[in-house]
């Protein structure tokens, strides 16, 4: 054991690559990853549920953040379903940067696709929809203050999609949202997993 977590800036275990493939948006996707980033040897279940049930842009594009976007399932699905779309991806983790920008070259979305890390992002950014399985096991208090941090960078009438596993304090994060002044209401449920659709505050 390293003592790495995927949210570790540099992660020290050996890369130990392969490729992870699924299905999403009715388009194959065979995506590199490596060990050191979140969920490198599938496609989490939380991840799958958020781009099974959440509703994809599709044609009418947009800018939009994959937030905590590890080897990049989530952007890479968004820009390749949506093709007037721009999407940061962020990420503390140097490696799932990398990998998003390896994934986004094999799917030539590399002019859509932007690798970031969280300071990375030009403040003058604002987001039509904000993308994310995000990072519980971070603690709540890190979890707060991340989400605090890009809501409010969503542009009028934009929203959130977000997956939280009920176990893991999905309804009471719902409650949390809803008392910061943003909107929220469960999208859709499945296989444990609450999809949930957070809405920009005044």
């Amino acid at each position: 054991m390293t003592g790495d977590h995927y949210f570790s800036p540099t992660p020290s275990a050996v890369p130990d690559r392969h490729d992870v493939t699924f299905e999403a948006g009715g388009q194959e996707f065979t995506l590199a990853a490596a060990a050191g980033v979140f969920s490198a040897r599938r496609l989490d279940p939380g991840t799958a549920v958020l781009l099974r049930k959440a509703p994809l842009p599709g044609p009418r594009g947009g800018v939009f953040l994959d937030l905590g976007c590890g080897y990049g399932p989530i952007s890479m699905v968004l820009a390749a379903t949506s093709p007037a779309a721009r999407v940061y991806a962020v990420d503390v983790n140097e490696r799932a940067l990398e990998l998003v920008g390896e994934n986004a070259g094999r799917l030539g979305l590399t002019d859509r696709v932007v690798p970031v890390a969280p300071d990375g992002v030009p403040e003058k950014v604002r987001f039509d929809e904000i993308w994310s399985n995000p990072p519980i096991r971070v603690g709540k208090a890190q979890l707060h203050e991340t989400l605090l941090k890009w809501l409010p960078r969503l542009a009028p009438g934009g929203s959130a999609w977000l997956v939280v596993g009920r176990h893991l304090g999905g309804d009471s994060l719902h409650a949390w949202l809803t008392d910061q002044g943003y909107p929220t209401r469960k999208y859709a449920s499945q296989k444990g997993y609450r999809v949930l659709q957070v809405t920009a505050g005044d």
